[in-house]
Order: C-alpha cells, then structure tokens, then sequence
C-alpha cells in the first residue's frame, strides 16, 4: 500500500506540473492585450507600457512561467488585476463558499443515492424499480446547467416562486447566514450527482444479493434486515465509494457552471469573471486549483479500490 501511494503521488506531481504548464499556455492564448482589456480602449500608451511592466509582459515566456510556479511554492499567487487584492485574499471567502455548496451536496447525495440504489435492487423487477431506473437514465443524461434552469423555471417563477434564483447576500456577511439562496445551487449538485450514485449502488448491491454468502445466510435463518445491512451492504460499498470520490472530484469542476447560473459566489463565478476581465493571476489559480482537487480525489478513489477489494490488497500493485 506504501509503494503504491508512493507512485501514485510521484505520477500526480508529473501530471500537476503538466497541468501548469498547460494552464499557463492556455492563459497566454486568451485573445486581446490583457493591459488593454484591464485598462479599456481609452488608456494612453503610457499607462499601457506602465502596466505590461508590473504585469511582466515584456519578459521571456518561460521566465514569466517559472516566476508565476515560483511563488505558487512561496504561497505567492500573485495580485488580481481586476480588484487589486491578492489573489489568495480574494479567492479565500470565494473557496469556502464553493466548499460549502460541495459539502453540503456530497452530505445529501451520498446517503440518499446509497439508500434509494438498495431499495431499488431490494425492489428488483418492480414498479419501484423500474421507475428508479428510467428516472435516474434520464437525469444521468441531462446537463447541469439544463437541470439548474429547470429549477429556476418550477421553483423561482410564477408556477411555484418560493426560492431566490440568484444569490444576492450583503457585503460583509456570509452566504450561509441566508439558507434559502442555498437551496437551488445545492438542490441542483445533488440532482446531478446523486443518479450516477444511485446507479452504480443499484448494480453492486444486485450482485452483491445473488452472492453465495447472502444464500448462506439466508439458510441459517439470519432475518432479511441483518442479510441486507450486515451481509449484502457493506459488500456492495467498495465500488460505490469509487464512484462517489469520481463524483466528489466532478463536484470540483462542475460547480463552475452551476455558480455561475446561480451567481453564487464562489470560485466558479469568480473563474468567468476572471476570463472576461482577463485577470491572469486569477485565472491560473483556480485552474490549477481544480486539477490539484481532480488529483487528489482520484488518488482517495485508488486508495478506497484497494483497501475495500480483498484481491487487490493481497496483489502487488502494478
């Protein structure tokens, strides 16, 4: 187990280095002159010149690269040209606010989806069942900023207008300190994640079922509640915990489009916002930002694989 998180980490330092380089060249491809989009078409050559020399535009490309990685490791992340504030104290409030959304939709979705996969595959055949099984198809196949608008639409208009569609809190307090302007992002994530959870629980838990061991059970006379929470259940968990850290790690990149549709205010708005002003710092942070959380989920998932399938504990890994 040691070795095998070993490599992997040593991989996911490569890849996050890839990764970086990748961003950093994406953000030099933005169309238009980043001093020009900060500063607006009526700023004088003076200011402009003055700007490209703080920004360090005039340096060799690879400089300005190892200068930008150089103080990621410094806990440095740069200045936000758009609000004048460092970027680690601008996107501070913006990253708890997006953790409180992931949080609180991974602590909805997790239990319900393994709930509503066992009484499905409990149900297996039935009316419950098949309607669990279109249903969930469908969401599955649905875009998350179609489900958002689908929300706005049915709970934010004249049919039913009991929820805020946007978030709109006051400077100077928290965003939690409002639930209602909540519940639609995160009544969304939940939506999005929880049939793919419901899914893969519904399928292990089938197989899980049709075990040997669960027959045994059964023909010792142990009550079907205890066959099904002690026996079947906690067999059909490994793979299901995999899809969950695959959905965690979606969550991280997801929210993007679900923020911005809401205007919460976390880093997913605050990534659109940064494109549209051009603030590079910004932008180069929550991207790189992303793929960190993207790895490191990835990783958990490997990890929970191995520690959850008896084979692959007894295996070396390759």
């Amino acid at each position: 187990m040691a070795r095998f998180i070993a490599k992997r980490l040593a991989i996911s330092v490569v890849i996050l280095f890839l990764v970086s380089v990748l961003v950093f060249i994406a953000t030099l491809l933005l169309p238009g002159d980043p001093a020009q989009a900060i500063l607006g078409q009526q700023a004088t050559p003076e200011r402009l010149a003055a700007l490209r020399e703080q920004l360090n535009l005039n340096d060799p490309v690879v400089q300005r690269y190892f200068q930008w990685l150089g103080g990621i490791f410094t806990g440095d992340f740069g200045t936000s040209t758009a609000t004048g504030a460092s970027v680690g104290a601008y996107l501070g409030p913006k990253i708890v606010n997006s953790l409180v959304l992931m949080l609180i939709a991974a602590a909805i979705s997790i239990p319900v989806g393994i709930l509503i996969g066992s009484f499905s595959a409990i149900r297996r055949g039935k009316a419950a069942d098949n309607a669990t099984t279109y249903a969930t198809l469908v969401v599955a196949a649905l875009p998350d900023f179609v489900i958002g608008i689908v929300l706005i639409a049915v709970l934010s208009t004249n049919v039913f207008d009991v929820l805020p569609a946007v978030t709109m809190n006051p400077p100077g307090t928290h965003v939690w300190d409002f639930p209602p302007q909540l519940v639609m992002p995160i009544l969304t994530l939940v939506i999005v994640v929880l049939p793919y959870i419901v899914r893969m629980m519904r399928a292990t838990m089938v197989e899980a079922l049709d075990g040997g061991f669960v027959e045994m059970a059964r023909l010792k006379g142990v009550p079907e509640r205890q066959v099904i929470t002690r026996h079947a259940m906690p067999h059909a968990l490994g793979p299901v915990a995999q899809v969950i850290a695959f959905q965690l790690a979606w969550l991280a990149g997801g929210i993007v489009v679900v923020e911005y549709l809401f205007r919460y205010p976390g880093i997913g708005a605050a990534l659109v916002d940064a494109v549209h002003n051009r603030d590079i710092q910004v932008v180069q942070t929550i991207a790189l930002l992303i793929a960190a959380v993207y790895i490191v989920v990835n990783l958990l998932a490997d990890v929970v694989g191995i520690v959850t399938n008896p084979k692959l504990r007894t295996e070396p890994a390759k």
